[in-house]
């Protein structure tokens, strides 16, 4: 409701899901039509500017997510999850994509909203991607009727400890484009680099670091400071999304890019993950999945970089800039690789409640 200051008041949690952060609402107290949502977004998160100093957003696109929850309607599911990718410095939303970290900290919302009723010791959440379509099952703890935040588990990205938050991620397969290998093939040659395009997750163009002049090993800064690479990715990104049917992707973080390079921690493969125009500090939960599936499918960029396990379920572990992350896939070889399943740890924490302002100029409900 609009106040007397000409700004609209809107009901958010701010919460930290796995290794993103952002404000999360009821879809009920936002607008429907999706352009003037775009427009609250922007003016809540202060996209537009390199600080969002304008709104909460924190100056990195992991810190300019937005997550929306409904009661779903869907015979299987508890909880719709909308999810939309603010862009930092400029004014742009997309809505195509779903975000994983951001994913760890719905079903904790969720209770904290009154949308689903806690039931002890652990509350599992069946949670819908409105974007996607993915269904995915969260293990949440809880006792007295709240979640319990605090615990023993911890996350690269993330300083200290939290309760953990078991994700299950089913039909992420082709959830995006309608296939596993969207072109059809296990490599495509775009550029004169091998890429892997595939749909897990998240639709993803993958690639051998060697082949674009870099390690895999550089650090986030180091990356980010090389215009001659992003320029070179971004321009074989768009082109592996013309081939994956998803049409003109100058303007969308899909699909994501991310290299790989044989791994040097004891891990399964070390990659670095992009947003696209950024480099992930860590690992995107979405992205990993399809890292984790690249790796694991014979015949992908992959080949020659790790020793690949035959038995399902199979952990991965994915050397990311600031360590690593556990990917437990589940796969089908009888006629190929088919991937079945994967299962994360992640951790949430509540950080602030109460109400955001936009300009009642934009919207007043």
């Amino acid at each position: 409701m609009a106040s007397k200051l000409t700004q609209t008041a809107i009901p958010y949690l701010f919460m930290r899901g796995g290794t993103s952060r952002g404000p999360y609402f009821k879809r009920s107290d936002l607008p429907e039509d999706l352009d003037t949502l775009a427009q609250v977004l922007i003016a809540a998160t202060g996209s537009g500017h390199s600080l969002n100093i304008d709104g909460i957003g924190g100056g990195n696109a992991v810190t300019t997510k937005v997550a929306m929850l409904s009661v779903s309607d869907d015979e299987w599911a508890d909880i719709d999850y909308f999810f939309a990718q603010v862009s930092v410095e400029e004014q742009l939303v997309d809505f195509k994509p779903t975000c994983g970290n951001m994913l760890s900290a719905v079903g904790p919302a969720a209770i904290e909203m009154g949308l689903i009723d806690a039931i002890e010791p652990i509350t599992e959440i069946k949670i819908r991607a409105v974007n996607t379509g993915a269904r995915v099952k969260a293990r949440v703890r809880t006792s007295d009727g709240a979640v319990v935040y605090c615990g023993d588990t911890a996350i690269d990205g993330v300083p200290g400890t939290a309760a953990p938050i078991e994700l299950t991620f089913l039909d992420v397969a082709g959830g995006a484009t309608g296939a596993f290998l969207p072109t059809g093939k296990t490599r495509d040659l775009i550029d004169g680099v091998e890429v892997t395009c595939m749909d897990v997750a998240m639709p993803c163009a993958i690639a051998r670091a060697e082949d674009l002049g870099i390690t895999g090993y550089e650090t986030v800064e180091e990356l980010d400071k090389n215009a001659e690479f992003f320029e070179r990715f971004e321009a074989i990104r768009i082109k592996a999304g013309e081939l994956m049917g998803l049409g003109d992707v100058r303007e969308s973080v899909v699909p994501k890019f991310a290299v790989l390079a044989p791994a040097k921690n004891d891990g399964t493969i070390a990659t670095r993950y992009f947003m696209p125009w950024k480099t992930h500090p860590t690992m995107a939960v979405t992205g990993g999945q399809c890292i984790a599936a690249c790796a694991l499918t014979p015949g992908s960029v992959a080949d020659g970089m790790l020793t690949r396990p035959s038995e399902s379920p199979s952990n991965v572990k994915l050397e990311h800039p600031s360590g690593s992350m556990d990917v437990l896939v589940e796969f089908n070889t009888n006629c190929g690789f088919e991937f079945e399943a994967a299962g994360l740890v992640r951790t949430a924490r509540k950080l602030a409640d109460g109400n955001i302002f936009v300009p009642a100029t934009i919207w007043e409900p």
